[in-house]
């Protein structure tokens, strides 16, 4: 049953038909009455609601789910797929933000090196990632992993789930524009396999720090935008109240950006979100993982790094009728 403390305005019908069946369940067992036949038939009908509910999400619900606080972070998914891990920490000029974690992994059988941002799990967590909001030292910690798997002829895994880099004045002052436009510049560079998979929110010039990919993913409910809708409906319309319509133009689903070209799979996930089967998204993206890793691994570096490039030229291209 879904926490109360966390349920989504959406899921609320589903919520009260569950604790309906709850509760007929226990009448039925205090009262030994055979309900078995009703109880089933109540659950096929909230089963078909939710599929009702969740075949038809606007681009602001998807966004609620995209932040969940129980959705599946980097680690946990890292956790799920990996048979190996070694996180590896600090830039080298003395910072380590763990905002953005990176580190060697093996993914059946296959050695990798998989950066991603970390979101927390409550206040305190969240107070001590940034919210998943990496300052300079995220990304040059992020181009230094780069740098080593570009070395060691390892594939990079990019797992983007941040609102945005960290705006505040530090990260100005230690350069954070520079950063991410360094990783940006490295990355087009790079002669290895680069797949980037959306797991949550991507958000801005913070998510495409680790953006660049010769094959690019988004998870069904992530999102992926160029301003958060609030800020966009700040923006135009001076009222952040309007962030659904907001939502709905900014075209920042999955569904959408695929349409558009900018992704080039959508990972199913479990009925009602990655939150409510978090080993099932896992394998779902693991399977992702390994189909593409074996794909580009075939390709030698030269037409990886010209397929990357043109890959991004194309992005934005359009044709009037």
């Amino acid at each position: 049953m879904a926490d109360r403390q966390i349920l989504l305005d959406f899921e609320k019908p589903i919520v009260e038909l569950e604790n309906r069946i709850a509760q007929i369940r226990e009448l039925a067992s205090d009262n030994d009455v055979d309900m078995v036949q009703q109880i089933h038939l109540l659950e096929q009908r909230a089963e078909l609601l939710r599929r009702e509910i969740f075949s038809g999400l606007g681009a602001m619900q998807r966004m609620q789910i995209a932040r969940h606080p129980r959705r599946p972070s980097t680690l946990d998914y890292v956790q799920a797929i990996t048979d190996e891990w070694m996180e590896l920490h600090g830039d080298r000029r003395g910072n380590d933000d763990p905002a953005l974690v990176g580190g060697l992994a093996r993914i059946s059988d296959r050695p990798v090196v998989i950066l991603g941002h970390q979101k927390g799990r409550d206040t305190k967590d969240n107070m001590t990632r940034n919210f998943g909001m990496a300052s300079p030292g995220g990304y040059r910690k992020a181009a230094r992993l780069m740098d080593h798997a570009n070395r060691f002829k390892l594939p990079i895994i990019t797992l983007i789930d941040t609102p945005g880099a960290y705006p505040g004045v530090s990260a100005e002052e230690q350069g954070q524009g520079e950063a991410i436009a360094a990783n940006l510049r490295q990355m087009f560079g790079l002669r290895v396999p680069i797949i980037c998979t959306v797991i949550g929110e991507g958000g801005s010039g913070g998510a495409l720090g680790i953006g660049i990919g010769d094959h690019i993913m988004m998870f069904e409910n992530s999102v992926y935008t160029v301003a958060t809708p609030e800020a966009c409906a700040a923006i135009l319309w001076r009222d952040s109240a309007k962030a659904g319509k907001a939502a709905e133009a900014l075209k920042i689903t999955a569904p959408d950006l695929k349409r558009l070209g900018i992704v080039d799979y959508v990972i199913d996930e479990p009925l009602g979100g990655a939150h409510r089967l978090p080993l099932q998204a896992a394998e779902n993206l693991k399977s992702a993982l390994v189909e593409n890793l074996d794909r580009l691994s075939k390709l030698n570096p030269e037409d990886l790094q010209e397929l990357r490039y043109q890959k991004f030229r194309k992005m934005g291209v359009f044709l009037e009728s």
